[in-house]
C-alpha cells in the first residue's frame, strides 16, 4: 500500500495524469500530534491543512462566558481546515485539538496554492470540498435549530458513532447545544426505552 494512500483515495473522483498526482502526493508532508496537542490556536491564520489518517480531533470555540463549545469532531479520513481562515488569511476564531494521538499530511497554503491554480482537478476537487463543509456545517446548525436534544443525539450515534468513542460527553453535549446534565438524562431515557 502506498505511504500517501489516503491521499490518493481522496482524489479518487478526479482524473489526474500520473505527473499530476505525483506532484499533488509531493506536496503533502508527514505530521504527528500527541493527544492534547493543538493543530491550531484561535488567533492565528492557517498556513496549512491537514489530511487526518489516524487519531481524532475536535474543534472548540470559546463562548462568551468563557466555556468551550464543540464546533466539529473530525475522524479518519477527514480534512482538518478552518476554510474562512485558510483562504481568506483571517485569524481563525476556533482551537483545534488532539482527542488522541494522531497521523496527518501536511498541506501548506503556498503548495495548495499552487495546485489550485495548476492543476484543475485539483481546483474542482477543492471546490467540492468546500462546498461540502459547507453543507455539513448548515445541516448541523439547521440540526441544532429544528430537532429535539434527543432526536439530535440519536442521529449522531447513528450517523458518526465513532464520536461516542473518542470524545468526552461533556465535548458531545456542547456540540449538540445542550448540557452535560440533559445528555446524561437523554442516555438514560433511551437505555430505559
Amino acid at each position: 500500500m502506498n505511504e500517501k494512500q489516503i491521499i490518493i483515495d481522496e482524489f479518487s473522483n478526479a482524473s489526474f495524469t500520473p505527473d499530476e498526482m505525483q506532484t499533488i502526493l509531493d506536496a503533502f508532508v508527514p505530521v504527528e500530534f500527541k493527544k492534547d496537542d493543538f493543530l491550531f490556536r484561535e488567533g492565528i491564520v492557517l498556513n496549512q491543512y491537514f489530511f487526518l489518517e489516524r487519531g481524532f480531533v475536535r474543534s472548540y470555540a470559546i463562548d462568551y462566558d468563557g466555556h468551550e463549545i464543540t464546533t466539529q469532531f473530525y475522524s479518519p479520513p477527514a480534512i482538518v481546515i478552518d476554510w474562512v481562515s485558510f483562504m481568506l488569511r483571517t485569524p481563525t476564531k476556533e482551537h483545534f485539538q488532539a482527542v488522541t494521538d494522531c497521523f496527518c499530511w501536511s498541506l501548506s497554503n503556498t503548495k495548495f496554492q499552487e495546485l489550485f491554480h495548476g492543476i484543475k482537478g485539483f481546483r474542482e476537487s477543492g471546490r467540492q470540498r468546500f462546498a461540502s463543509g459547507y453543507f455539513k456545517l448548515k445541516e448541523h446548525h439547521l440540526s441544532v435549530i429544528s430537532k429535539t436534544a434527543k432526536e439530535r443525539y440519536l442521529e449522531l450515534i447513528q450517523n458518526h458513532p465513532e464520536i461516542l468513542h473518542n470524545a468526552s460527553l461533556k465535548h458531545i453535549a456542547t456540540y449538540l447545544g445542550i448540557t452535560d446534565t440533559s445528555l446524561s438524562r437523554i442516555r438514560k431515557e433511551i437505555v430505559q426505552s
